[in-house]
């Protein structure tokens, strides 16, 4: 049986070394967990996986999680749970610290301002790779979307929800449609 200290020191490794989100984190959650410590095999940790990403939340955390779960109960899913975060807190809260102090700083106003434009190209990047493919009516769908909430101030939650049941009554209808044809 591993110890508690044990799943806590890994997650919070792979919490300390991994940069660029939940994705970024799960080749070490892998190497980890399936290679050096064994805790679980290949087949199962793409099981994990998929239970992860079914559910709300990061997938590295919930992965974590489940891990430690399946390891040590439910206080080795907590101390998977707070080897994860525990770095991304600690950094958030040392930024919160100095932010106020230094965000009147003239060299690091610049450089947020000099940042916009990466994180802008950041989030339409894969809004271009998803789009490829798309009916131009679903285009039309993500244009008359954006406007809503930038131009109407309309709540993004509002607008997931019509466009899921539209989304459910559009599929229904087809199905009939198809079913009608046969």
């Amino acid at each position: 049986m591993q110890s508690l200290a044990t799943i806590f020191v890994s997650f919070l490794k792979i919490g300390m070394f991994t940069f660029g989100g939940g994705y970024a984190m799960l080749p070490l959650i892998e190497r980890e967990l399936i290679t050096k410590r064994k805790w679980i095999e290949q087949k199962e940790f793409l099981d994990l996986l998929t239970l992860a990403q079914s559910v709300p939340g990061p997938i590295a955390v919930n992965t974590a999680v489940f891990v430690g779960y399946k390891v040590r109960g439910l206080r080795g899913a907590a101390a998977a749970l707070l080897g994860t975060v525990t770095p991304s807190f600690v950094i958030i809260l040392a930024i919160a610290i100095f932010f106020a102090g230094i965000r009147q700083n003239p060299v690091v106003d610049a450089a947020f301002k000099g940042m916009r434009p990466a994180v802008v190209a950041l989030i339409i990047g894969p809004v271009l790779t998803l789009s490829r493919g798309m009916h131009w009516t679903m285009l039309v769908v993500i244009a008359a979307s954006a406007l809503a909430i930038w131009w109407l101030d309309w709540s993004p939650i509002w607008i997931l929800a019509a466009a899921a049941a539209l989304g459910i009554a559009w599929e229904l209808t087809m199905a009939k449609k198809v079913k009608g044809e046969k």
